[in-house]
């Protein structure tokens, strides 16, 4: 009997991996492409196998009912290079995708038509769209999300907006909360609460690499982030979080008023030696080391490890302040890509070491 179905990449091949009685996973399909595959997107509802490829081409297959053959349906030419990211759109028949080529564009599934296109302001690793208003989401290199909104034949944009300091690297969508999660080569990610109308946005630090692949547990409101880092973080996300605080600027600390290196009036005045700027993470407050020699986790905050805090704050962080509100896993590979299965509570990871890993989450996602 033949059960779970895997797809993977590998260079200029396609296997399709069924599970054996014995409980190991064999490929059933070694399909060969005339190009190197750069991202796929996979709808099991009609089994419709969207195939990204370095030549700037998406492949459209269709796999047969017992996976055992995979017939190609159409091709589309979407991009002048490599194709980053690649979402078939079930609902209105739409491929979406995103190029090295600084374009996104969508096409009509049914009749192969290019439908429009948008010239990002760098190359665009994330891809989100939401169903209900049509409203598609770009994560770029650049650092900045790009929303637009897609109608049959033409797209309008509708805002950006930034918070990395490095690019994007993932994106994921939560339609019931309305909430974007982005994350980012600066090692962290941003909560963006679109459906609040309020501009909230809650940062998350919990990897000492890259982000590289986000996906939500709808039902128990929990994220799921992978990093470079072979890091695996759950993070708890029903639970009140709190923005941090805007860093204040001062010529002199917040504190105890001594001095920083480059206000030399007041070094002069007072005959101090000035001192370099910290900020506490808590109150955003400037502040010297002297003043900021504590460190400390703020969980709600979205610091799990430890950060600089200023000694009056430190002293008001209770311990239930301290309870983290995330767990965290070694996959011991460097993480390239995660698929969530939320049905059965199974996370797929695939790593730069070409091996493909299995995970039962339901330990930790429940």
């Amino acid at each position: 009997m033949r059960r779970r179905r895997l797809a993977r990449l590998l260079v200029r091949t396609v296997r399709v991996w069924l599970k054996r009685d014995s409980g190991q996973y064999w490929p059933s399909i070694y399909h060969a492409m005339p190009s190197p595959c750069s991202c796929m997107s996979f709808n099991p509802e009609t089994r419709r196998l969207s195939i990204g490829l370095d030549n700037g081409t998406i492949s459209e297959f269709i796999l047969s009912e017992d996976y055992n053959k995979m017939t190609l349906v159409k091709s589309y030419q979407a991009h002048q290079s490599r194709v980053i990211m690649v979402l078939f759109v079930l609902e209105m028949e739409w491929v979406l995708s995103t190029g090295q080529d600084k374009h996104f564009t969508w096409h009509c599934s049914e009749s192969g038509q290019r439908l429009g296109g948008y010239r990002t302001s760098a190359g665009a690793c994330g891809l989100q769209f939401d169903v209900e208003t049509r409203h598609v989401f770009v994560g770029d290199h650049s650092g900045q999300v790009t929303i637009l909104k897609l109608e049959q034949e033409s797209c309008s944009l509708v805002t950006t907006f930034k918070g990395h300091t490095g690019g994007v690297t993932a994106l994921c969508w939560d339609p019931i909360q309305r909430v974007l999660f982005s994350g980012s080569s600066d090692h962290s990610i941003i909560m963006w609460d679109i459906g609040g109308r309020k501009g909230t946005a809650i940062e998350l630090q919990g990897h000492n690499d890259k982000v590289q692949s986000l996906s939500y547990a709808h039902h128990t409101r929990q994220l799921i982030s992978c990093g470079a880092d072979g890091g695996i973080v759950v993070w708890n996300m029903d639970v009140e979080r709190q923005e941090t605080p805007e860093w204040l600027d001062s010529d002199s600390c917040q504190k105890c008023d001594q001095p920083f290196f480059w206000n030399f009036k007041q070094m002069w005045d007072s005959k101090k030696i000035g001192l370099r700027q910290h900020h506490c993470r808590k109150c955003g407050k400037a502040v010297c080391g002297k003043c900021s020699s504590k460190r400390s986790s703020i969980p709600l905050m979205g610091f799990e490890f430890e950060v600089r805090v200023c000694d009056s704050c430190h002293e008001s962080i209770t311990d239930e302040e301290r309870a983290p509100t995330a767990t965290f896993h070694d996959s011991k590979h460097n993480i390239v890509h995660v698929h969530f299965d939320a049905t059965r509570g199974w996370l797929l990871t695939s790593g730069t070491d070409k091996v493909i890993k299995l995970w039962d989450m339901t330990p930790v996602v429940s």
